[in-house]
């Protein structure tokens, strides 16, 4: 039996403002949409922490049995500089400053994107496509929604009609947001702009002489609207309706909230079931932001390049420290905490390295059944991963025990134990385990010569000698035991 037939998943719905059951539209499919990345610039790691949870969720689905399309896309046109639909593309702005083509910026940063993505043990992707890849199906969503009464053309540029749906339909269902206050909120036009009501959205921009990234169409030469590649590309491929939509808190509104009202439109079925949205991760107190050059990228934190960190931390770490604070928190990210991070992590791996070692005892002094449990229970409840780490460190406990001799499993219980232990650390979590067991072979290697070392000098009396190896160990988080049957130790 699968897996999720066995366990009731519970997400938060960002559209009900509540946890709800999860119940697929078919048995056993999962067709999840998050937006991706607009590729003019890097990835920053609060961009990162958005597609890291998704990548999570993916994982668990999957490992719950459920076969999953995720879609990821690239917006590589439309996204221009502010939500007003004013502005320059910020990938054509880009390509201008730097006197290149725009697809080179799009190259440059998609292929970094992937690296980032690679680094941090990401599975990609079921289908990752591009906005230029679906102009023809853009403009064809156009006239469905100009059709239909809800978009009007003026001078080559086409805008969705927020007043006119909004009569029959609730713009601001998402994000709880008024008609009537945004247009209270809302600086008068100043009559050079082509829309009805500033809430008004574009769908398809007329694209001005200098302007670079321009299709035909038949409004004008232009580019389509940064919202409308979003509705067209999840419609495609996972159809009208579809299970969990996901993306940045920032995301809300405008752009969900527009997608909403373009999909509905053309459909009539409500497009999504499950909107799921991460908070920001904040640097010095504030939001990580390229606008305001408070961030740190991915990459140097791997290289320690950077001016915030003490030193270079490994992807593993930089996912766990992420797996630590539920994704509908703001996360403060720091030295401090990383630091804390890799202890943890370390922890966590030299109990995986140690599994092997592990032979099965005659009784069990471990309810491994209800811990195994409890890890499902803080998955179940809407992909909580704070809650999961706990259990997983009272496995670690449960190894230390046995390294120990305090504690035992029988066969069957230590295979469950192994397969659940792994399957929760390196399936769902995606963490990897850095320090390979050749390595840890090695430090083995090491802290046995110390020892014996140590208790040469225990034997000829040199307790000074003795004294500083054990001293030493334990500053480096390496605790000797002594026992009758010898010096044992602990990596802490």
């Amino acid at each position: 039996m699968e897996l999720y037939k066995e366990n009731q998943l519970k997400v938060y719905n960002s559209l009900t403002k509540s946890k709800e059951d999860f119940k697929t539209i078919t048995d056993g499919y999962v067709g999840m949409y998050v937006c991706g990345p607009t590729v003019y610039s890097n990835a920053h790691l609060g961009n990162v922490r958005t597609f890291m949870f998704f990548d999570v969720v993916y994982r668990y689905l999957l490992h719950l049995g459920y076969k999953v399309r995720y879609v990821r896309n690239i917006t590589d046109a439309g996204h221009l500089e502010n939500d007003a639909d004013e502005g320059e593309d910020k990938i054509a702005r880009k390509a201008r400053l730097e006197q290149i083509e725009p697809m080179e910026v799009v190259q440059r940063y998609t292929v970094d994107f992937h690296d980032v993505l690679k680094n941090y043990n990401f599975l990609p992707p079921s289908i990752e496509p591009t906005a230029t890849g679906h102009i023809v199906e853009q403009i064809e969503m156009i006239k469905e929604i100009i059709e239909k009464g809800f978009a009007y053309e003026v001078n080559g540029s086409v805008y969705f009609d927020v007043h006119e749906y909004n009569k029959k339909e609730n713009y601001g269902i998402l994000s709880g947001r008024k008609v009537e206050d945004l247009l209270h909120n809302t600086r008068t036009l100043d009559g050079q702009s082509d829309k009805k009501n500033p809430q008004d959205f574009a769908l398809w921009k007329k694209a001005d002489e200098k302007h670079i990234m321009r299709w035909p169409s038949p409004w004008s030469d232009g580019f389509p609207g940064w919202h409308l590649e979003c509705s067209v590309m999840s419609t495609k491929y996972l159809g009208e309706s579809f299970d969990i939509h996901g993306g940045g808190m920032d995301l809300k509104f405008p752009h969900h909230e527009c997608e909403i009202a373009q999909s509905k439109t053309c459909s009539g079925v409500k497009p999504v079931n499950y909107w799921m949205h991460t908070n920001m991760l904040s640097l010095n107190g504030q939001r990580m932001a390229k606008s305001t050059g408070n961030f740190i990228l991915p990459n140097e934190i791997l290289t320690g390049e950077n001016t915030i960190l003490p030193k270079a931390f490994s992807a593993s770490v930089v996912r766990f420290f992420n797996m630590q604070a539920n994704y509908r928190s703001i996360l403060d990210f720091s030295g401090d905490a990383l630091e804390a991070s890799e202890k943890g992590h370390s922890k966590l791996m030299e109990a995986v390295n140690f599994l092997d070692k592990i032979e099965a005892g005659k009784t069990s002094t471990f309810d491994v059944q209800k811990w195994k449990k409890d890890c499902y229970a803080a998955m179940n409840d809407d992909f909580n991963t704070p809650m999961l780490i706990p259990q997983l460190f009272e496995a670690v406990k449960v190894v230390n025990q046995i390294k120990e001799h305090k504690a035992s499993l029988t066969a069957v219980d230590l295979a469950e134990f192994k397969t659940t232990f792994n399957a929760f650390v390196f399936d769902v979590l995606g963490l990897m385990n850095e320090n390979s067991q050749d390595n840890s072979e090695k430090i083995n290697g090491v802290v046995e010569l110390l020892i014996k070392l140590r208790k040469e000098a225990r034997e000829n009396k040199d307790w000074a000698l003795s004294d500083q190896i054990r001293d030493e160990l334990i500053a480096l988080g390496i605790q000797l035991k002594d026992g009758k049957e010898g010096t044992s130790f602990i990596i802490n």
